[in-house]
């Protein structure tokens, strides 16, 4: 008897993968904020210094005293000028103003800004509109950002305004998990490489260039290896050299009862099985596991099941080695069509999803259901997120999507 779940739910199986990338954490490394874009942050940050990190103008114009403004025009008199950049350290007096830039230091005893465009010069005479709010124009030091605030936390997706933060911070390294090394498989002696000629029997392989893209599309950066050919112990060879050499194997095809479908039992015999067979349409076969070092996913061969089961469990699997703790966004969409499903598998169909002219984001699911059928699938740029068990889903139903890398 089997000592791993077989025909679990999404859900169940969702949550090995997320229990077992949690217990199989990647080390840490410190990297350049050049290499941290699209990284998973592993510590979390505090601000060492406030931010903005002093009292600074937050236009063109004159610093001065908003007590002296007195009527609907006021006559300061101007006594300098303060640049970003340089702090001059002149302060402003009674009935006084100080030319400012952006982001120039405010000087001592101003209180407000006067914008350029709003006030006449003449000479050392400035005239101030009475209008000028107290405080206008000015940012305050640690109005964004206090020292010591909360600014980052581990499990952060590095996005590129995160990694800017951390820049503004005057940080020029993060800490971040490692990106696992992924290694890719194809399989089945019926595969030929694009570019030759097909025998009869045969097709051409399409998805390395498919598995490969998705991997891309997460800053990975995948070993593509050999075809695997339908022989057993040159499956076992293969599989395990890349179980000693990388943190994740994928694999296409050969996962299902076939007579050669030989991944499963190479990995129950010298891995561990965590589960196989998810109760999802497509990609029911899909295979999750252990072999020697390297976590192990078995897609199954039709190309749309190797699309619909990495952008639901492979991602999942990625993040989950990386330790990243936001959940990816979530859409939804209204259903341009109905959807009728029988049976009780979580269905992932192709869809196009765009939105309507007031804003409303419309899913046209495509008719073609065969996981076969990657032309749909070229046409679509989402997947329709059909609920477990029989469902009946009118035209306008908010259904989940998953978007397409």
């Amino acid at each position: 008897m089997n000592d791993y779940p077989t025909r679990l739910g999404f859900d169940q199986a969702r949550a090995i993968i997320d229990t077992v990338a949690a217990a199989h954490r990647l080390e840490r490394e410190r990297v350049p904020l050049a290499r941290a874009h699209g990284r998973v942050l592993a510590t979390d940050v505090d601000a060492p210094i406030a931010l903005p990190p002093f009292d600074n103008s937050a236009m063109d114009g004159f610093a001065l005293r908003h007590a002296d403004l007195d009527g609907e025009q006021t006559a300061l008199r101007l006594v300098g000028e303060q640049f970003a950049g340089v702090a001059s350290g002149q302060g402003i007096g009674p009935g006084e103003c100080l030319r400012i830039t952006t982001g120039a230091p405010l000087p001592a005893g101003a209180d407000s800004v006067a914008i350029k465009e709003n006030v006449r010069v003449d000479g050392d005479r400035v005239w101030v509109p009475g209008s000028v709010a107290r405080g206008a124009n000015v940012r305050h030091a640690g109005e964004d950002v206090n020292v010591g605030d909360p600014v980052l936390a581990a499990g952060d997706m590095l996005t590129p305004a995160r990694v800017s933060l951390a820049a503004s911070l005057g940080l020029d390294t993060l800490e971040v998990s490692r990106r696992p090394t992924v290694a890719v498989f194809t399989s089945g002696d019926e595969l030929v490489e694009p570019g030759m000629a097909l025998a009869p029997g045969q097709i051409y392989d399409s998805n390395r260039e498919l598995l490969m893209g998705l991997l891309r599309a997460e800053g990975l950066e995948p070993t593509a290896w050999p075809r695997l050919p339908d022989d057993p112990r040159a499956v076992e060879i293969a599989l395990r050299d890349a179980g000693c050499a990388f943190d994740l194997v994928i694999t296409c095809g050969a996962v299902s009862a076939g007579e050669k479908d030989h991944i499963p039992e190479v990995i129950e015999r010298f891995g561990r099985i965590h589960f196989w067979k998810v109760m999802m349409k497509p990609g029911m076969p899909v295979l999750f596991g252990s072999l020697d070092q390297c976590r192990f996913l078995g897609l199954p061969g039709n190309p749309v099941s190797v699309l619909a089961t990495w952008l639901s469990l492979g991602r999942a699997l990625a993040d989950g080695l990386q330790g990243r703790r936001e959940p990816r966004p979530q859409r939804r969409a209204r259903l341009a069509a109905p959807i009728d499903k029988a049976h009780a598998r979580r269905e992932f169909q192709r869809a196009r999803v765009d939105s309507d002219d007031d804003g409303v984001l419309i899913a046209t699911p495509d008719p073609a259901t065969g996981s076969h059928r990657l032309a749909a699938a070229a046409a679509a740029n989402a997947l329709v997120v059909v609920p477990e068990g029989p469902q009946m889903l009118a035209a306008g139903a908010v259904v989940e999507v998953l978007d397409y890398p």
